[in-house]
């Protein structure tokens, strides 16, 4: 199977999660951010992330990847899921995307390895988020804002191991969020957020992206 994938991406981030929770080779191409020619010529439109199962078939949908590759061999995603957490997913992705995408071009990743693909990428942004100077200024504003999310979710863990206390799909809603976030300098997470990031992602064997 190959993935393709921005580094700094939480959706792609959930599918090299699970891969690695099963200890499976996952083949991984990392597509610069102005290459909607190769996205287009897998599935037809500009989308990532996009897994090409070993038939060569593309599939779409991230939940979906995890779902598909929790199915080869024992399954690992087997506890409860909670409305709460899905709640809290939806909310915190839209507070964290402000601190994280003017970060983002700061960190050298791979997709943003020619002055095209990291202006293509800063032009995108900027539509939705404004610009990026503006927005790091506001690092303390946001921080502010994000907090009592992460306050939220430091209730809500019930393990350092497993947000739920065992395995589920609400593991790779909250990881990939925090990851994201933990790009932030001076971010700081609650104890057991803290706790459960630094049991997840050394289980899964991935280091931290830098923080700005």
């Amino acid at each position: 199977m190959r993935l393709y994938l921005f580094e700094h991406c939480s959706i792609c981030f959930r599918v090299r999660m699970m891969a690695a929770l099963k200890r499976l080779h996952l083949q991984e191409t990392v597509v610069l951010e102005d290459d909607s020619d190769t996205l287009i010529g897998l599935v037809g439109k500009r989308v990532i992330p996009i897994l090409v199962k070993d038939d060569g078939q593309p599939m779409l949908e991230s939940m979906d990847m995890v779902a598909y590759i929790d199915r080869h061999g024992d399954q690992v995603l087997t506890g409860p899921q909670r409305g709460e957490i899905a709640t809290w997913a939806d909310r915190t992705s839209a507070k964290t995307a402000p601190l994280t995408m003017p970060r983002y071009p700061l960190l050298g990743l791979p997709e943003f390895g020619t002055i095209a693909a990291l202006d293509h990428y800063i032009v995108r942004k900027r539509k939705t988020f404004g610009d990026f100077v503006e927005l790091r200024a506001k690092t303390r504003e946001q921080i502010d804002a994000l907090m009592p999310e992460l306050e939220t979710l430091d209730r809500l863990i019930e393990s350092p191991t497993a947000v739920n206390g065992t395995l589920s799909l609400d593991d790779v809603r909250v990881l990939p969020l925090l990851r994201s976030a933990a790009v932030v300098k001076g971010l700081r997470f609650p104890h057991n957020v803290r706790d459960y990031f630094e049991s997840m992602m050394s289980r899964i064997r991935y280091q931290p992206l830098p923080a700005v």
